[in-house]
């Protein structure tokens, strides 16, 4: 998924329409819609009947259920009165049962009211032609879609009152493990292409036209991944009390919705909540916010897109390459356009954010000047990198440590404990790109070479520090470093751009001199 020009300059001009119209009181209502409108206005146009409109919707309701699930355990019907004690996460115990009779506050009911009434509006578009079209394609009737929503709503509703006895903590992990294996359904093409082909079965389509580009699902893993993200840190009693307003808009936040960042719940209510006082042209504000979006149109659309114009490899280039040196260049072309094009997109959701009044979280921080792959992820996608270090590595290598502290596993040293995490972490972010063999050998190279250099730092720590009275072998062993650290990080774009593994390795044998 891609944001282009017409898009980022939309959204640009509904931010000037933003702080020029909209009043303090009523910011947070405009980023809700607007970030509803843009959720299916962005969506691009799929071949199985009413998906690109039925796609966004979903993604509204997993939104609705993953807000009612996060929520405290006590919620009054009626908004709490000025300086009233709101609850927090914290006040629930985990053994605290999820009970249908805690009705939402009346701001809850209202914000779902609004959001449906929108979706519904949207499929007016049905009757305007395809040149002035706000959807992807012709939307489904407004009673189908109707229908539809109050079907879902019972099934929700049934649902709930199954799950009402069950402990909470027992509820939220389901919650996780159905995102997950929905998460599975979407990355993994076989599962996706076989998804498409009973799609188009349903609607009278040809079967045989199936593919995974038929349900390309706008946002899907940057939405599941903050979903999850609010399920977890309601279990841990770390999650604020949002609103559903407030939930979804985080959720849905337009000018993250396509390439993120990840942002925190937490972090991103507290700039939400801030809307009301913020002014509608603050020079600073603007000048900062406008400098990120130039600075990522820039990356993106002159560097970027320049190297892809034959300067970046490709898996043609690749298997037609004759020449070891230019396939290197075509590599290192390749790792440079991936980062300005990533970057650039980030800069401009960061640019944009700003117009808003959301300071989102930054991406990159120049991670290819770092000299060690430890330091190269804590600066590439920092924000998925602090998702995978929270959510998979903090959590797992905690539970290993505590059961061999425990005596209940003898199999288990620090360095085998520190090396599943890494495996684990890294496994995981490579899936999150697709459930493909490249993307995971991609993961397990990373997570070698990050336990590689755990090992290798552990024992060469005192030897570092020896160097410090030594200005040019300092020098010397922070080039070797970042120079080793560059190759590493290249040649893992092998597995990440080539699409099967058979490519992959010939790639490699290129690289090196060994033609067949």
């Amino acid at each position: 998924m891609t944001l282009y020009l017409a898009a980022i300059g939309v959204i640009g001009l509904a931010a000037v329409l933003y702080a020029a119209f909209v009043p303090g009181r009523w910011r947070g209502w405009a980023l809700l819609l607007g970030s509803v409108v843009a959720l299916f206005g962005l969506q691009v146009p799929l071949a199985p009947r009413y998906a690109d409109f039925l796609l966004p919707s979903a993604t509204v309701a997993l939104g609705v259920a993953g807000w009612w699930l996060s929520r405290p355990a006590r919620r009054a019907f009626m908004s709490p009165a000025p300086g009233a004690q709101i609850p927090t996460a914290k006040d629930a115990s985990s053994t605290d049962t999820i009970d249908i009779s805690r009705v939402y506050v009346r701001d809850d009911w209202l914000t779902l009211l609004v959001v449906l009434s929108t979706i519904l509006a949207l499929t007016l578009f049905r009757y305007v032609d395809a040149d002035f079209r706000l959807t992807a394609s012709r939307p489904p009737t407004p009673l189908f879609v109707a229908v539809t929503a109050l079907e879902v709503g019972l099934a929700f509703t049934a649902l709930a009152l199954i799950l009402r006895r069950l402990p909470q903590k027992t509820v939220l992990n389901g919650a996780i493990l159905a995102i997950i294996a929905l998460f599975v359904v979407v990355k993994w093409p076989p599962a996706l292409t076989a998804l498409a082909g009973w799609w188009r079965g349903l609607t009278g389509q040809d079967v045989s036209l199936a593919a995974p580009t038929d349900l390309a699902w706008l946002g899907f893993s940057y939405v599941a991944f903050r979903i999850i993200h609010t399920l977890r840190d309601r279990q841990s009693g770390l999650l604020p009390d949002l609103s559903l307003r407030a939930y979804l808009s985080y959720l849905l936040f337009a000018p993250a919705l396509v390439a993120g960042p990840i942002d925190r719940a937490e972090r991103f209510a507290a700039d939400y909540q801030a809307l009301p006082m913020l002014r509608g042209f603050d020079a600073e504000r603007w000048g900062l916010g406008l400098w990120r979006i130039g600075e990522g149109l820039f990356k993106k659309f002159v560097v970027a897109d320049l190297l892809a114009q034959g300067m970046s490899l490709t898996p043609a280039l690749a298997e037609s390459a004759n020449n070891s040196t230019a396939l290197w260049a075509l590599l290192f072309g390749y790792g440079l356009r991936l980062y300005l094009d990533f970057g650039g997109y980030s800069d401009i959701a960061i640019g944009l954010g700003i117009l808003f009044g959301i300071r989102l979280p930054e991406n990159f921080a120049r991670p290819y000047t770092r000299s060690s792959l430890t330091a190269f992820w804590q600066s590439w996608h920092i924000t998925l990198s602090n998702w995978a270090r929270f959510y998979v590595f903090t959590p797992l290598t905690r539970w290993l440590l505590r059961r061999q502290k425990q005596g209940k596993t003898s199999l288990l040293s620090p360095t085998s404990i520190v090396l599943s995490g890494h495996l684990a972490t890294m496994i995981v972010i490579g899936l999150w790109h697709g459930i493909t063999w490249n993307f995971l050998i991609w993961g397990l190279w990373h997570a070698a070479g990050l336990f590689i250099h755990k090992v290798w730092s552990d024992h060469t720590r005192k030897s570092y520090r020896a160097l410090q009275q030594w200005p040019g072998r300092r020098r010397l062993w922070a080039f070797t470093a970042w120079t080793v650290t560059i190759l590493y990080v290249m040649l893992g774009w092998v597995w990440f751009l080539m699409p099967t593994t058979e490519l992959a390795l010939q790639t490699f044998a290129k690289l090196f001199g060994v033609y067949r």
